[in-house]
């Protein structure tokens, strides 16, 4: 028996539109699993399906904002209609606003309350919180799943600048460990990845010129990377896969799987 292979399940990816939601998404498809392509872009997430079809996976994409429960409730009532009952999670959805980005003309205590709380409702409420609200219980009566939020380096190690961002990411980290307890016994798993540094449509600025040279924030951060190398979205599938099969992970909940290439392993 295959240990990661996913042809009995139902994969709900949450930002599938997205770089790496996107290709993990792919990933699941790979793997057998039916994929629901969730995403508030349509055409994102279209494209995602198309090309999953075209691959030779199944797919169907849903409309849905992460950070309103009520369209992840209508995604998930057309998901179960179109795929079966969800059996796996894997939450995608997430970036840094740059009205919270700490400058030398936004110093920390300029940062206005209400775009801290919607860099928080993105990163921890559309970003793991609703989403386990609304696709965990299910799961949990049925005794069957996997949850897998997505995390960062930011959450171990705050990094200058992105002081928001590394604060609900951290949530993340607490929430994962939370509903792990809670849920164990129940039959469902619940598991974070900590991806380092992979270049996306959201921070390609703050890393590379317009010449496409990099940044000296690049190289900051590929001097803290072992590797001296950024992640390349495929490599984030294999750990997706892995924690999302119950064969090849089926006694690991509450883990935080680091795909950083060293860089939370970097001390001087």
């Amino acid at each position: 028996m295959d240990l990661f292979d996913l042809h009995s399940e139902v994969a709900v990816v949450i930002g599938a539109g997205g770089v790496l939601g996107g290709a993990i998404a792919s990933g699941f498809a790979q793997a057998g699993a039916k994929v629901a392509v969730v995403d508030f872009v349509p055409e994102a997430g279209q494209a995602r399906v198309k090309a999953i079809r075209e691959a030779g996976g199944t797919a169907a994409f849903f409309a849905a904002n992460a950070v309103q429960r009520e369209t992840l409730a209508a995604a998930h009532a057309g998901i179960r209609e179109a795929l079966g009952d969800p059996t796996v999670l894997l939450n995608a959805a997430g970036g840094n606003d740059p009205k919270v980005t700490v400058t030398p003309e936004n110093p920390f205590e300029n940062i206005r309350l209400e775009h801290w709380h919607a860099n928080f409702d993105l990163n921890l409420v559309g970003g793991a919180l609703l989403p386990c609200q609304e696709f965990g219980p299910g799961m949990v009566a049925r005794g069957h799943g996997s949850i897998v939020n997505i995390a960062s380096v930011s959450a171990h190690l705050p990094l200058s600048r992105v002081v928001s961002y590394s604060a609900a990411k951290a949530a993340v980290l607490s929430l994962t460990r939370f509903l792990a307890r809670e849920w164990a016994p129940k039959g469902v798993r619940v598991n974070s990845i900590t991806p380092g540094f992979f270049p996306a449509g959201q921070n390609r600025k703050l890393l590379f010129n317009d010449d496409g040279s990099p940044t000296e924030r690049t190289r900051q951060i590929w001097s803290h990377t072992p590797m001296n190398r950024f992640g390349e979205a495929q490599e984030l599938v294999g750990a997706a896969v892995f924690l999302a099969s119950p064969r090849a992970s089926g006694f690991v909940t509450g883990a935080d799987l680091r795909v950083d290439g060293g860089f939370l392993a970097q001390t001087i």
